[in-house]
This record gives C-alpha cells, sequence and structure tokens, in this order.
C-alpha cells in the first residue's frame, strides 16, 4: 500500500503525544543530517553538527506531522525535516556572528564563532544552507512536488522570506522612528515566520493537496513564536532562555512587548493560538499533536 505521497509505506504513521512526536522528529531530522555529515573530517563538518545539536527540532515536527495528517510515513517526510533543521541552524549561526547580532551563547553553549571562529562559523552556515537543499530533494515524493518544495524554501529563506525580515530588522535598529505594530508584524512574518509557514505547509505537498489550512496554521504559529520571544527577552533568565536576554530593551528596539505592553502581548500570542488551533479543525484528532504545539510555543521558557 502506498501513502499520499506515492511511496511504499513504512507504518510510521502512528499517531505519537506532543513531545514523543517532537522527539521523533528531532531524531528523523538529526539523523539525515548526521548521515549527510559522515566521514567528513574537519572544523567545518564538526562545526555543522554541533550547530544543529540541542535544538527542539519543533520545525522538523511540523514538516513531520503535517505530512503525517496525510498519511505520509515519517521516515517518507525525513529528508525535508532535516532540510529545515539545517537551514534553520545555519540562520543562527550567521545571526550570532559579530556583525549581526554578536552573541556568545545559543542554546544555553558557546556560540559557532566563540568555540571556533569567524571564518569556521561563517563556512559552516554556508555548508548547512546548501545542506537543506541537497536534503529536500531527497524526500519521497513526486518530482513536481520535490520541486514545489524547493522553490518554496528558497522563497521562504530568501529576500521575500527569512533574510528580508532580517534585513529590515537590522535597518530598524538605526532607524530614526520605532517600527510601527503593522511593521513590525511584516517583518517577523518573514524573519521568523516564512521558514515555520513553509514547515507546516510542506506535508500537504508532499501530498499534492491543498496548503491553506496547514499555512494559516503556521503564518499564526510564527507570529505567536515571535511575540513569546519578545516576552521571554524581558522576563527570561540567560540560564533557562540559553542566550542573552534584555537585548531589545538595550538597543532601544520597538518590539511587540514595547508596542503592546506585556499582558497584551501575551494576549495576542493566546489569540494566535487560538487561531492557529481552529485552523486544524478540518483533521480532527490527528492533529491534535500540532494543536499541543500550538500551546507549548506560548508556554516555553527558553
Amino acid at each position: 500500500m502506498t501513502d499520499a505521497a506515492g511511496q511504499e509505506r513504512t507504518g510510521d504513521i502512528a499517531p505519537l503525544g506532543f513531545e514523543a512526536a517532537l522527539a521523533r522528529a528531532a531524531e528523523l531530522a538529526n539523523g539525515q543530517i548526521s548521515y549527510a555529515l559522515s566521514g567528513v573530517p574537519g572544523p567545518v563538518a564538526a562545526a555543522m553538527r554541533y550547530a544543529v545539536e540541542g535544538g527542539k527540532a519543533l520545525r522538523a515536527f511540523m514538516v513531520i506531522e503535517g505530512a503525517r495528517l496525510f498519511d505520509i510515513d515519517r521516515q517518507h517526510a525525513a529528508p525535508a525535516a532535516g532540510a529545515i533543521e539545517a537551514l534553520h541552524a545555519y540562520s543562527l549561526v550567521h545571526d550570532d556572528l559579530p556583525c549581526m547580532d554578536d552573541d556568545d551563547m545559543r542554546r544555553g553553549k558557546p556560540t559557532v564563532h566563540r568555540k571556533w571562529d569567524e571564518t569556521t562559523a561563517v563556512l559552516a552556515g554556508d555548508a548547512l544552507q546548501a545542506l537543506a537543499f541537497q536534503l529536500v530533494t531527497h524526500t519521497a515524493c513526486p518530482a513536481d512536488r520535490r520541486l514545489e518544495l524547493v522553490a518554496g524554501l528558497a522563497t521562504a529563506a530568501g529576500l521575500r522570506g527569512m533574510v528580508g525580515g532580517q534585513a529590515r530588522d537590522i535597518a530598524a535598529e538605526s532607524a530614526q522612528t520605532p517600527l510601527t505594530l503593522e511593521e513590525i508584524t511584516a517583518l517577523q512574518a518573514g524573519k521568523t515566520g516564512a521558514l515555520i509557514s513553509w514547515s507546516c505547509g510542506a506535508g500537504a505537498v508532499m501530498a499534492g493537496q491543498s496548503t491553506g489550512p496547514l499555512r494559516r496554521y503556521g503564518d499564526c504559529l510564527g507570529l505567536a513564536f515571535q511575540i513569546w520571544d519578545d516576552v521571554l527577552d524581558v522576563e527570561g533568565d540567560a540560564a533557562t532562555v540559553g542566550k542573552a536576554v534584555g537585548k531589545d530593551a538595550d538597543r532601544g528596539k520597538a518590539t511587540f512587548v514595547s508596542l503592546l505592553g506585556m499582558e497584551g502581548a501575551k494576549a495576542r500570542a493566546q489569540e494566535l493560538v487560538h487561531e492557529a488551533c481552529t485552523s486544524l479543525d478540518l483533521y480532527g484528532d490527528a492533529a491534535d499533536a500540532l494543536r499541543d504545539a500550538a500551546r507549548f510555543v506560548i508556554s516555553r521558557r527558553n
């Protein structure tokens, strides 16, 4: 019997609770990256492995659970899950560099450029980005759907997505007037939301189905995720969050918290999580792990 991606099932489609599904997604995504780097010596490969370690693999989880809604085996979605984790890791490595956010800690350990050096960090990030596109082409679905995944990932990662959002964020630091709420929302839809939205819609693409409901879920979740990051930057402590906090206030940056207030920001995040969960009504109980993921986003402490 074949799944919605047109591949023979391996049997890895049983529903799991959120924590178990998250751990399974991390295992599959990291396995893809580890296999691709197996036997590759040198500091750049070591830095790539290091950059991926310790992440929650939330984006990989969204890829795999979104695919499972269409009875696609986790194994078949694993290359796309590995791809998004490699791309996300690249973005963090470069984001931490002195020319960007200049951070010393990430996920509770030294950033890549601190553990090695800036040159190694740049090269590791470049190689992780390239690896992401290599992995996504191995996704077990028809060629036209793989092409759609690749094109979508390129858009989400580039000027119309993450890179464009980051560029606008950097420009805002030296702007004479703070960004408005509408401007911050648009900025973060690219910087943070684009990769999350791609992750959520990837399963529907593999199955050749409409991405609308899952993209809506991802759009709401991506914005809630960023709002909660702003909350943690004020309320969190570096030891728990795993990176420096309070940097936005030190730079005088407008954030969801500075514009909405702490309680207003939390209320908006809760509204977005509700919208995200409602968008999954079409899938019934099969989407429970994705609903739990949305609730997790605004309860996390790191």
